[in-house]
């Protein structure tokens, strides 16, 4: 005997609450069907999906965590399914979950999800914003199908798709003594502040730009918010090292900033657009990463020539 959508859902949705008594309160249902579901599923598979536990409502065991992740993609494309029955037009539609690492984001999912719902009206974009980690995790989970973020620490089960490469900048304050300068040497800065942004992995990788020229930069402020260290940098407080620079000069709090390209050939951050290996990307998904890809390329909005472009224009 199948296993029915329904008590997929069941199972589905009591995992993300881990509690049976609140999956019930969203789904709207009562709590002894969602139990029986669940206690039904697992003699059919032969296998336990959650851990019972007294007043603290249940937890996935290791096998029920890969269960969900598959129910979590079958229940999408289900959903997808149903979609394309109900309207008899060729027209796509759907929903789709899409990560974006934080600073990436805050560049490029502005102007990439403005125009991608202009050319595919039919599909709804879900954006979950995050650090790699978070994204790799969500994305294992089925929680994410499509991210854009860097290559940083991938997993064998996600497939990795190249976008651009992006190279290093130092960002300084407009008042700063070398502001005026299109390019300036890493060492000139080895004895200034830096303001370091401290998100997982992208650390190491600013961290390792000053160790392969034999620098210890002088960290004076960390933040994972890239938007408060362009203030603290646009106030003079130190500079910064960024990759995704923004279209504008203006920090948040409406101090500025200048953009300054390095002499030294420094490793760039390659960004890249990250799927499951192991899973059919559904129709509404592969439209998205194509259109990512069309973007980025040599004649996209964001080619290296026009981020470069925006980047000297601050």
């Amino acid at each position: 005997m199948l296993l029915s959508l329904r008590t997929l859902q069941y199972i589905v949705t009591a995992a993300d609450a881990l509690s049976i008594t609140d999956a019930a309160k969203h789904l709207n249902v009562s709590q002894p069907s969602i139990s029986a579901a669940i206690s039904q599923a697992e003699q059919q598979i032969g296998m336990e999906i959650f851990l019972r536990h007294h007043a603290k409502g249940i937890s996935l065991t290791v096998a029920g965590r890969k269960f969900v992740n598959e129910a979590r993609q079958l229940l999408k494309h289900a959903y997808d399914f149903n979609l394309s029955t109900q309207s008899l037009s060729h027209e796509l539609a759907g929903e789709i979950t899409v990560g974006c690492f934080l600073t990436l984001a805050t560049r490029f999912m502005p102007g990439l999800l403005a125009d991608f719902s202009k050319r595919y009206p039919g599909i709804n974009v879900r954006m979950e914003e995050g650090n790699q980690q978070e994204l790799t995790q969500g994305l294992l989970a089925g929680e994410i199908e499509i991210a854009i973020a860097y290559t940083y620490a991938l997993p064998d089960e996600i497939h990795s798709s190249p976008l651009t490469s992006l190279p290093p900048y130092i960002v300084v304050s407009e008042n700063h003594p070398l502001a005026y300068r299109d390019k300036v040497s890493i060492y000139e800065f080895q004895y200034e502040p830096l303001i370091l942004l401290d998100l997982p992995l992208s650390r190491d990788y600013f961290l390792r730009l000053f160790h392969s020229c034999q620098i210890e930069p002088k960290i004076i402020y960390r933040s994972s918010s890239y938007e408060l260290i362009r203030g603290l940098v646009g106030h003079g407080h130190g500079y910064t090292i960024h990759n995704a620079i923004p279209g504008t000069s203006y920090a948040y709090d409406g101090s500025r900033t200048v953009v300054l390209a390095i002499e030294e050939a420094l490793p760039t951050a390659d960004v890249t657009c990250l799927t499951l290996k192991r899973h059919n990307t559904r129709p509404a998904v592969q439209i998205f990463a194509r259109y990512v890809q069309e973007q980025f390329s040599q004649t996209g909005i964001f080619s290296p020539k026009n981020l470069y472009a925006s980047a000297r224009k601050m």
